[in-house]
């Protein structure tokens, strides 16, 4: 099982990933973003949600940061990287984070409609794959989560549910 990078600054590498899940917004997307992390700490790979402006279902921040991340190392597998996000992971990126061998995965808000990791299913740590992660979650997870309630007030009006919406 990976284990939780020492040198990394969990509520600065969140910052990094809020950052990313800003740019999102510029093409109405959800805004999600993913940093991936090396072994000391610094980044390797930086992503956000660009499902609206690819038209790719499967465009989402941490499936873009752990491809950019293999293109990167030259490498697919991860096991020594973190993977900083906003929102709990989806179930797909939650497989695509077992794919890869991340070895630690930390996310922002709980995702209680969708997530993969703590609220609905447990992926990265189901003792029948292949690899499991080391979790951190609820890092900066109001902010993470402000950015989510507004971002679908305005989408959605005012008293409209303004929970996660990750797919």
């Amino acid at each position: 099982m990976g284990q939780p990078l020492n040198r990394v600054d969990l509520p600065r590498a969140m910052g990094l990933a809020l950052v990313e899940a800003g740019r999102a917004i510029a093409h109405d997307d959800v805004p999600i973003g993913a940093v991936v992390l090396a072994p000391d700490g610094s980044p390797v790979a930086r992503a956000h949600n660009e499902r609206e402006l690819t038209g790719d279902p499967t465009a989402h921040a941490e499936v873009l940061a752990i491809r950019r991340a293999a293109e990167a190392t030259a490498q697919w597998r991860l096991e020594d990287h973190t993977l900083v996000v906003t929102l709990e992971p989806c179930t797909m990126c939650a497989g695509a984070l077992v794919l890869a061998r991340i070895g630690h995965v930390v996310f922002g808000a709980y995702d209680p409609k969708a997530g993969a990791i703590a609220s609905l299913w447990d992926v990265v740590r189901d003792s029948r794959l292949n690899h499991r992660a080391a979790v951190t979650g609820g890092i900066r997870e109001a902010e993470c989560g402000a950015l989510l309630r507004d971002f679908f007030a305005g989408h959605r009006g005012p008293g409209a549910d303004a929970g996660a919406d990750h797919s």
